[in-house]
């Protein structure tokens, strides 16, 4: 399995990961409409993602090779239904603003901590 791959694989799998432990934390430990931003947030940015990826891998492959304006435009209407829906959710106090940015961290939170792990095992790979 070559780098791309295992990074991948590495933050799809901790997306859901820290999406489920954020999740049953907030639950557990916060006021309702914090839990509900982080709830929310994480489900938003996971699954927008998850699109992301499938349209890369869709469009990209050599046997359907897309425009990258059909993407971008598919890029840009998954970025635009996001902002409504957040837009909604907060103006409407569904969600605390803090708990929904939490929520929207977990894609990034997994692409750090993917990084970290591959700097791990490139400088223990080297220093052997």
């Amino acid at each position: 399995m070559n780098i791309q791959e295992r990074l991948l694989k590495f933050v799809t799998l901790t997306n859901w990961i820290l999406f489920i432990t954020a999740s049953i934390a907030g639950l557990i430990m916060s006021p309702p409409d914090f839990s509900r931003g982080i709830i929310f947030g994480g489900l938003i940015v996971t699954v927008n993602f998850h699109l992301l990826y499938r349209t890369l891998k869709k469009n990209l492959s050599p046997s359907h090779l897309t425009s990258h304006n059909v993407i971008l435009a598919k890029y840009y209407v998954r970025f635009f239904i996001s902002g409504l829906i957040i837009f909604f959710l907060i103006s409407n106090h569904y969600v605390n603003p803090i708990g929904l940015f939490i929520g929207l961290s977990v894609v990034v939170a997994s692409i750090m901590l993917a990084t970290m792990v591959e700097f791990k095992k490139l400088f223990f790979k080297e220093a052997v």
